[in-house]
């Protein structure tokens, strides 16, 4: 699988100059593992929309990382038919005929998003696939730049998972990108961010 250009992407970095606080998340947590059902419901978090590669998969692969089995079963059971899996590398345009996304709700046991622009320009179609309002869904990705912008451009929780599962078979570029939102994040971080 190869994913073609994020021009949704391209055009955020320009938003993100003006506003670099959509780059913050609003929880930070090493893995799927570390999220607390409780504390988001506690949020008013009625609806979950996770990234797919790097945060439940490795990259371009359809099952669960086996060490997150438990966890990935732990969201289905506390939100049944309230999870979402949005991917910029399954059920896009990069996705002949959505045989990835297919893959993966057969793999996974929840819904991908069939979506015409990539995150982070996305959310307005989430929110209409869940039929939810902004407040009540929270987006859990490994990414500062896509997930996380997603979440907090469209006024959803942002959760960043920090550990990916694995840099094999991983896009080059996301993955330069990713390494560069740490960096960031860290002096952020030591600057009082």
């Amino acid at each position: 699988m190869v994913q073609s250009i994020n021009m949704a992407g391209l055009r955020t970095m320009w938003t993100l100059l003006t506003q670099p606080s959509l780059l913050r998340p609003d929880i930070v947590v090493s893995d799927i593992r570390s999220l607390s059902l409780d504390k988001l419901r506690q949020r008013g978090i009625r609806f979950l929309v996770f990234d797919k590669d790097n945060c439940l998969t490795a990259p371009y692969v359809s099952t669960i990382h086996p060490p997150y089995s438990s966890a990935w079963s732990s969201c289905l059971k506390e939100f049944p038919n309230r999870v979402l899996i949005v991917s910029n590398s399954a059920g896009t345009r990069d996705d002949p005929e959505y045989r990835s996304a297919r893959a993966v709700e057969h793999a996974l046991g929840a819904r991908v998003l069939r979506h015409s622009e990539k995150k982070p320009r996305c959310g307005q179609e989430i929110l209409q696939a869940l039929q939810a309002l902004p407040e009540e869904v929270a987006v859990v990705g490994d990414r500062l730049a896509t997930d996380v912008v997603l979440a907090n451009m469209h006024g959803m929780t942002s959760v960043w998972v920090q550990n990916i599962v694995s840099r094999r078979g991983d896009n080059l570029v996301a993955a330069a990108l990713r390494d560069a939102e740490h960096a960031a994040f860290r002096m952020a971080t030591r600057l009082g961010w």
